[in-house]
Formats: C-alpha cells, structure tokens, sequence
C-alpha cells in the first residue's frame, strides 16, 4: 500500500503547481450547498466523470479548510507517486488484504480533526449524467469502519457565458453511515440537481481561476470609462 506523505518542501511545491494549474485551466470554482469546514472529520464521495476530478477535489479542500485525502488505485498512484504529497493514498481493487490494509488506514485518518477521506465509489470515470451512478461498495465499508459524517459531492464541467469553463459542485446534506443504497440515491439527487443548472445563480465562488479575452477587455474599458 502507498500511504499519502503530505508536507515538506517537495509537498508545498506539488500544491503550488497544482493550484496554478487549476486556476489557468478554469474560470472558476463554484459551489451550492452546505460545504462544512468544521474540526469534524468526514467522508466525501463524489461522482467520477473527468480526469480533474481528484484537482477538483484538493482545491475544494483547500478553499473549505479540509486536511484532504484521496483513495486512488494503486497503480495509478505508483505511476504518479507526487500524488501522494496532496493526499492520495492507494488501494488494489479486487484485493481483500489490500482493502482491509486500506480501510484501516483511512479509519486512523478520520480520526484527525478536519480529516476529509475523499472517494470515487463508482470506481471508474463515467461521462457526467449519461446515466445513474453505479457504486461500489467501498463508500459503505469505509462509512462503517470511519462512523464520521458522510458528505454526497456532484462535480460538473461548464461552458456557461464565458470563455474558459467552469467548475460546479452540489454538496448534498450529510448524512450517517447507511446501506449502499442510501449512497446511491444522495449521489444521484445531487447529480441530477447539478444536471439542471443552467447559470451559476445559487452559487459561491470558491476558487478564481483565469479570466477569459472578453472579461480582461471589459476591465480594460471599464478603467477606461473612469480614467
């Protein structure tokens, strides 16, 4: 198993880059929904549908104030260990002494205050909305052995009026440890909510990224029109 090694020089630098990634690629980071930043630790699940998603998920924890985790497959984690100094920490799907290994890993991190153990129980990426997330059951072992609050994430991807995309997340209520299918639904509702959105009303930008040619001309005239 590849344990997260967060902190350090090497650490600060990896979050610098990732942070200047981010906001280069998008307009924004934004959000609806109760994004608790509270000393409780918890348990954030979300849907898988873009290769940015983990990104997605270390800005947001950043902006709420999380120490942030992420379960990764192992493979994926050993080709990109520099993952690891932003939290990822490994698991072999399919392994039972790998998943046992794993789940008490990730119970000694939920008992870290503000710990934030992220994971993508659909196990594979999957376009946004093309059908109902299928979970795996991974969320519900890790719920089990955690029995810290359960947090339902919905990531989409938006052209809206601008230039660059933006980023939209629906945080659902949380909600205790349950039976799949209880995971199942939460993720789905937030899914289908995110689906509908058709503006950025209701939201709160959490992470500003780049601006696109339009937006810089504005200001440029609009400093124009005061000077």
């Amino acid at each position: 198993m590849i344990r997260a090694a967060k902190g350090g020089l090497l650490g600060r630098v990896v979050e610098g880059y990732v942070g200047w990634k981010f906001r280069s690629a998008f307009r924004g980071l934004w959000v609806r929904g109760p994004l608790d930043g509270g000393p409780e630790p918890r348990l954030v699940y979300a849907n898988h549908s873009n290769w940015w998603d983990g990104f997605v998920l270390h800005q947001l924890g950043r902006a709420a104030g999380w120490d942030a985790y992420c379960v990764m497959e192992e493979h994926n984690l050993a080709r990109y260990r520099f993952l690891a100094r932003l939290g990822a920490f490994s698991i072999r799907r399919g392994e039972g002494a790998s998943s046992l290994e794993t789940l008490r890993y990730a119970r000694e991190l939920l008992q870290k205050p503000r710990a934030a153990v992220c994971i993508f129980p659909e196990g594979e990426l999957r376009p946004f909305g093309a059908r109902a997330p299928r979970l795996e059951r991974g969320v519900e072992l890790l719920a089990r052995v955690g029995q810290v609050p359960c947090v339902p994430l919905a990531i989409r991807y938006v052209f809206l009026e601008h230039e660059r995309p933006d980023v939209l997340v629906e945080v659902g209520e949380a909600h205790a440890a349950a039976p799949l299918a209880r995971f199942q639904k939460e993720l789905e509702d937030a899914v289908r909510r995110l689906e509908a959105v058709t503006s950025l009303e209701g939201f709160t930008l959490r992470v500003s990224g780049a601006r696109g040619v339009a937006e810089r001309w504005d200001a440029v005239r609009g400093r124009r029109h005061h000077g």
